[in-house]
């Protein structure tokens, strides 16, 4: 076994990404672009430990994947991301990479580990072929290299390097920065970073994400609450009682929010919101709605269509149907035309059929976000 530890940051924002999905969770048949590069550079070389970076709100959804790496929440920037991940590497070396570089060849990842003893840092780099102008000035292009990741570094040097407040774009302009030696070894065209998006074409390893639906299912029930406000599918309903909740009691909202969870393997809505926490007291469940479905979005998904049922012997729903379901389209991005709500009594049977509360139960169908 390698005495190197694998550093995957994958807990970026994707904001100059020109995609629905953030990068990491673009789906490669089936598997998220994290997992796809992890289990790639895991089969290259025997690493002592594979640590991979996470947003803070996605990292327990990413631990659903797999058992064989160590999760840590990365940071704001990616040298913080770097320094959670360090805090976790007790071998000698650490190769960082970014899970940008998708298609990262064998022959890079075997120059990185047979230069290891030879510098403190080892650095993939590519030649420039076009003229260079800097400064409106020709300068000679034999001096400049295009710096690439996975970048190899001994871990007691890197953890030196990043003990700053200066923000460097990679390993080596940080251990560079405090004198340490780094070795230049040769890269490859095929690492090529994506950033923007458009990349995705020049990238061939990239396999197009499965067209597999997944289906999920909500139910949620509240009581009444007498002189209290009801929201119902974020339409106010006029009546003299509302729910009685933690939030304001949205049941429908809040069984469509399940149903999306549940189609993705994300949990229940408790998990993202306990009604534990007092900043959800009194909550807007279309703000929770529209959480819940920036987070689908941001995973890979797309929402294919909606259909629920409303139990409720009082208010009255139909009245109502066309602007919940206007509400809904709006909240979860897609048109009307893939929203069916259905509505019927308890028959004067139950809580329902008493007048004591409402249940409402939803399935939603979701695909994958097609990149490709």
């Amino acid at each position: 076994m390698q005495d190197v530890t694998l550093i995957v940051l994958c807990a970026g924002n994707s904001t100059r990404f020109e995609h629905k999905a953030k990068k990491q969770w673009l789906r490669i048949d089936n598997d998220p672009l994290w997992l796809f590069v992890t289990n790639r550079l895991s089969q290259i070389s025997n690493f002592n430990k594979i640590i991979v970076t996470s947003h803070a709100n996605e990292i327990t959804y990413m631990e659903n994947f797999s058992d064989d790496f160590t999760y840590v929440t990365g940071g704001n920037t990616r040298q913080e991301s770097i320094k959670n991940s360090l805090a976790q590497v007790d071998s000698e070396y650490v190769m960082v990479t970014d899970v940008a570089r998708s298609c990262i060849p064998q022959s890079v990842i075997e120059n990185l580990l047979n230069e290891k003893d030879n510098a403190d840092c080892i650095v993939p780099v590519l030649n420039v072929s076009d003229t260079v102008i800097y400064n409106e000035e020709t300068i000679n292009r034999d001096n400049v290299k295009l710096i690439q990741t996975p970048q190899l570094s001994r871990t007691s040097v890197l953890k030196d390097a990043l003990k700053t407040d200066v923000e460097y774009t990679d390993d080596s302009s940080a251990v560079k920065a405090m004198n340490g030696k780094i070795k230049y070894v040769e890269g490859s065209v095929e690492s090529k970073k994506l950033t923007f998006g458009d990349e995705l074409k020049e990238i061939p390893c990239l396999q197009a994400p499965s067209k597999n639906f997944f289906t999920g299912q909500g139910i949620d029930i509240h009581q009444f609450e007498d002189d209290k406000k009801m929201y119902l599918g974020g339409v106010e309903i006029p009546c003299d009682y509302g729910f009685k909740a933690h939030s304001d009691g949205d049941v429908l909202l809040h069984s469509v929010i399940d149903a999306l969870l549940g189609a993705i393997g994300a949990g229940d809505i408790g998990e993202f919101f306990p009604d534990t926490d007092p900043k959800y007291k009194g909550a807007d469940s279309k703000l929770l709605m529209e959480e819940i479905v920036s987070f689908v979005y941001n995973v890979g998904y797309e929402i294919v269509n909606v259909d629920l049922t409303i139990l409720a012997q009082q208010p009255k729903i139909n009245p109502h149907k066309k602007e919940i379901k206007t509400m809904l389209s709006k909240l979860l991005g897609i048109e009307k035309q893939f929203i069916n709500i259905k509505a019927t009594t308890g028959e004067k049977m139950g809580f329902v059929g008493r007048k004591e509360g409402v249940a409402v139960q939803s399935i939603a169908t979701l695909k994958y976000y097609n990149w490709k």
